[in-house]
């Protein structure tokens, strides 16, 4: 059995700061719920209380909620409508497919004054003839029924009427109990016990089956369900998760990379170090990082997950460093040896004499050369015949001039000397 507990609440109310005394809005459906408890003494500001989708069987316990409007008790398994006279600013009641029979309970909501919306589709008292006019004249405060408005004409005629439909509606009132019995003495209540496993062909056979639509049909497949949860977390807890081993039999430690994580492992050879770098995600924060620095390895739990790296060489545990880079999120850990050889630096050129000789280049290539005229012969290295000539070009022809030699008249020539010469 799911009762409402305070954590319960709490966790449901979350859009307030998790504070239960001011709460105007609860939602608490498909919790499994069998029985309304505590919530007029915790909640006494509720306004809106969702409890849809849950096995409650009987409406109790709300009469202190004086500022509730609306209520949600679809899909459960209420069979009257009871103990709501106490709820002064109800505007709105919702108890779709639910097992309500006995129609003449709807008479306790004549004190709701305010009650404007009623939904009772999928009740078994929907299914009795002339039952919209009991109910119209019933609650003349009503507005709405069944998700229809209710017409001044349709309530005026409902009260004309409303003695010879209520003797009706008793008559189909007393039907439905006696119908009601026979289902209560035949519907069985299978339980499975804690230590058994519900046999498959069972469940399948339960799942196959056509049954009525009951309270205690209802019970029992949410009965099923709960358990078939219940054993499924059973057999995942029973599973061992594989033991990671972080040193072998002798006690020497191993290379783990429970975390799948990519790294790059290298040595420093001028600060005579171990480099560890690991490719660590940008946006984990860095309080999920724990790293420990023993003399032949190196352990970093990230979020939990262990990697653990052996070195071939003690290490200075004291003088180790960590940096984690802001725009990659890598972590480099530097770890200096206990006993390393001492290497020579590896020469540097001199800044200085760098900046000479390029100094030099950027000089000579900013001077300009200008073509002389009238320079020695044996200085081509401005002809411009030889521009379009190869090196290995064997054949050398003679530069060709083009000499341009005066026409001869001819013999019938007469010169004019009125004429002026061409210039």
């Amino acid at each position: 059995m799911v009762r409402i507990t305070e954590e319960l609440v709490r966790k449901r109310s979350e859009h307030n700061e998790r504070e239960i005394g001011t709460l105007e809005e609860i939602a608490l459906h498909q919790e499994d719920i069998e029985k309304i408890e505590h919530l007029q003494h915790w909640c006494r500001d509720l306004r809106i209380l969702l409890l849809q989708s849950n096995l409650i069987s009987k409406i109790e316990n709300l009469n202190k909620l004086k500022k509730l409007e609306y209520i949600n008790l679809a899909l459960n398994n209420i069979e009257r409508v009871e103990n709501l006279e106490g709820c002064e600013s109800l505007k709105k009641l919702d108890l779709t497919l639910n097992f309500i029979g006995d129609l003449t309970s709807v008479k306790c909501l004549r004190n709701n004054i305010h009650l404007e919306f009623l939904c009772l589709l999928g009740n078994p008292c929907t299914d009795f003839k002339r039952y919209r006019e009991y109910v119209v004249a019933a609650l003349p405060q009503l507005q709405i029924l069944d998700s229809q408005e209710i017409l001044r004409s349709e309530r005026i005629k409902a009260q004309q009427v409303f003695e010879d439909v209520e003797k009706q509606i008793l008559d189909e009132i007393d039907k439905h109990n006696g119908k009601r019995e026979n289902q209560k003495k035949s519907s069985t209540k299978e339980e499975c016990e804690n230590d058994i496993e519900i046999d498959k062909e069972e469940e399948d056979k339960f799942w196959s089956e056509k049954t009525e639509n009951t309270p205690e049909a209802r019970i029992e497949i949410a009965n099923r369900i709960r358990k078939s949860k219940e054993l499924k977390n059973k057999a995942e807890e029973k599973r061992q998760k594989r033991v990671i081993k972080l040193f072998n039999k002798d006690g020497a430690p191993l290379n783990v990379n429970e975390a799948k994580i990519d790294f790059r492992f290298s040595e420093d050879d001028e600060s005579n170090s171990y480099v560890l770098e690991l490719h660590t995600y940008k946006h984990l924060d860095t309080s999920f990082i724990d790293i420990d620095v023993q003399p032949f390895y190196i352990k970093v739990l990230i979020k939990g997950k262990v990697f653990q790296l052996t070195f071939d060489e003690e290490v200075k545990m004291a003088e180790a460093t960590a940096q984690r880079s802001q725009s990659s999120g890598h972590l480099v850990i530097t770890m200096p040896k206990m006993k390393g050889e001492v290497k020579p630096l590896k020469p540097q050129p001199n800044p200085l004499e760098f900046l000479k000789e390029s100094s030099k280049n950027n000089s000579l290539s900013a001077r300009r050369e200008y073509l002389e005229i009238g320079s020695s012969q044996k200085d081509t290295s401005l002809d411009y015949t030889k521009i379009c000539r190869k090196e290995n070009d064997a054949v050398t022809r003679p530069l060709k001039k083009n000499v341009i030699q005066d026409k001869i008249p001819s013999a019938d020539f007469v010169d004019n000397p009125e004429v002026p010469p061409l210039m």
